[in-house]
């Protein structure tokens, strides 16, 4: 783990012209500890940033610093760490030169997320780039990884999605309080998620007084949400995910049905709870709180709800935060989760400059509050 120091750290960002790409530049240009010396972008290759994004005009270095061709020999000499904040299928072809240079990478496309080959394939539709690099890439999920990515060359950060979905799920698979082979999701997203492309279902037209369901049944997302969930459990998981798009522009609301394994025997809600020690006793709200106190009391980016109150997307916009709440439902016997957060912060860029952080050593939170 690199130990900070007075400098600053060197950073380049490949794809900086999408929604991704933009807020990314946004967090690093204000970053105490950053350096931002080269963006990239075909596009845009010779404007300054100043004129490509004016609201970030009034930020030092913005009418001097210009969008470039992308150069993977080039930049590894000029940047210690570089994003790659390109589409899936792309980002691979430039992470393999970048770390043969022997620069470090945070990719937040889809390219490094998942360890398997076939399983990209399969979900994908194409054979992954650079095969040999998916072992050697460290999940970035700083809850869950934070040592292996403060060592890591290579951080995949996770998706949106994913992120939304594991952070609420994981401590209670972790528990083994979750039964695991019922488990329902539904999340709701704002259109920026899409990207910035121009593609009919995605324009204002057509998004705006709509909502409607996409990627049913099997969402891309899945792959990293089912192997990560099968990394914890053991076992071979496989959930159901129904996506959905909403007329906002960034902010995602997920929802999660559980049922707890101990509440297959337990007592009706009108009788006295078993002994502690039995493992058939009812799990309360206490102990739901526990489990996730256990988990989260420690992290500066989650902010635990509890049953008192709802996620809201208007919450954590622009934010690094994730939302989490939760009730249990006498009625069906089942936990319902419930998560917020800002697609492009917690869900993208703000995730990859937490991965950063803790990659140089840095307070996780520099530059994300």
């Amino acid at each position: 783990m690199a130990v900070a120091g007075g400098n600053k750290t060197k950073v380049a960002v490949i794809g900086a012209s999408g929604y991704v790409g933009e807020e990314l530049a946004r967090l690093l240009l204000r970053h105490p500890r950053v350096e931002l010396v080269a963006v990239t972008s075909r596009q845009f290759a010779g404007k300054t940033v100043a004129e490509v994004f004016p609201r970030f005009s009034h930020l030092e270095k913005t009418s001097e610093l210009r969008f470039s061709e992308p150069d993977p020999e080039q930049l590894g000499q000029r940047a210690e760490i570089i994003f790659l904040a390109l589409p899936h299928g792309r980002a691979a072809e430039f992470a393999k030169p970048l770390l043969q240079g022997g620069a470090r990478a945070i990719d937040l496309s889809a390219d490094f997320r998942i360890k398997s080959a076939k399983t990209y394939r399969e979900f994908y539709g194409h054979d992954h780039p650079a095969p040999e690099l998916l072992g050697k890439a460290v999940y970035g999920l700083p809850e869950i990884y934070r040592k292996k990515i403060a060592d890591a060359r290579l951080v995949a950060c996770p998706g949106c999605y994913p992120t939304s979905i594991l952070l609420p799920l994981l401590p209670l698979v972790r528990e083994k309080v979750a039964n695991l082979a019922r488990i329902l999701v539904t999340s709701l997203s704002g259109v920026s998620g899409a990207g910035r492309k121009i593609e009919a279902d995605y324009l204002f037209a057509e998004c705006n007084e709509s909502m409607r369901p996409y990627g049913v049944p099997k969402h891309r997302h899945l792959s990293e949400i089912e192997e990560q969930l099968s990394v914890f459990a053991r076992e071979k998981i496989t959930i159901q995910f129904t996506p959905h798009l909403v007329p906002l522009n960034r902010g995602i609301i997920t929802t999660i049905y559980v049922d707890l394994n101990e509440m297959s025997d337990a007592p009706s809600a009108d009788e006295r709870p078993r002994r502690t020690g039995d493992r058939r006793s009812l799990i309360d709200a206490d102990s739901i709180h526990s489990i996730y106190e256990k988990a989260y009391r420690d992290e500066p980016f989650v902010r635990l709800l509890g049953d008192k109150l709802f996620p809201d997307t208007k919450n954590v916009t622009g934010t690094n935060f994730i939302d989490i709440a939760w009730r249990f439902d006498p009625r069906t016997r089942r936990l319902i989760l419930m998560s917020a957060i800002d697609n492009l912060m917690k869900g993208a860029s703000g995730q990859a400059v937490q991965c950063f952080n803790v990659m140089r050593g840095y307070r996780e939170t520099e530059g994300l509050l």
